[in-house]
């Protein structure tokens, strides 16, 4: 059976409805891109407000970003007694991984270099930078979630050696500046 319309119209009605499709298709594409890296954000950051997840999409901030962001001040954290403890270090490496931050091989070179061997002041200035840089960028609300979230879990690393020879829950002095930096960051 024959189409109903023919004629060299027919060719112009079938590309004009091509270019809908094509159009639609792509529109699609693109909510569903947004929807997956925004998934992909929500996991690593813990933020839940999509308003947030979309402003940090439009800065083209990946979860990667995100990730090494939330470990810096951690590793930073842990160094300001002059060693990382065990207790601290497995709550780094439980940080980075619900960060999905991706092990290679079991490991996570970098960041168990950085473990062993104190960065050098430039890491925690680059950190810094960005962070600054993010907030001039995004609204309070915005910078709120993300500074609570980053504290929190710097306060949690903090915390994971137990205070003085692992007795108590406190946070040494020199912790409690790294700490006090690290917000002040988000000024």
């Amino acid at each position: 059976m024959g189409s109903f319309y023919t004629g060299p119209q027919k060719t112009s009605v079938e590309a004009f409805f091509f270019e809908q499709d094509q159009r639609l298709l792509e529109a699609f594409r693109q909510r569903t891109e947004k929807m997956t890296r925004r998934a992909q954000l929500a996991q690593v950051s813990g933020i839940q407000d999509e308003a947030v997840l979309d402003r940090l999409i439009e800065l083209d901030v990946g979860p990667e970003t995100l990730a090494a962001m939330a470990v810096v001040p951690l590793v930073y954290v842990a160094w300001a007694d002059g060693q990382v403890q065990a207790k601290e270090r497995e709550a780094i490496i439980a940080a980075a991984q619900a960060a999905g931050i991706q092990a290679q091989d079991g490991r996570y070179p970098l960041l168990e270099h950085w473990l062993r061997r104190k960065p050098g002041a430039e890491l925690i200035d680059a950190w810094k930078h960005y962070v600054q840089g993010l907030c001039k960028r995004l609204d309070q609300h915005g910078i709120e979630q993300i500074k609570h979230d980053l504290l929190d879990l710097a306060g949690k690393v903090a915390q994971a050696a137990g205070g003085f020879l692992g007795l108590g829950n406190k946070i040494s002095p020199a912790e409690r500046a790294r700490l006090d930096e690290l917000q002040q960051a988000f000024s």
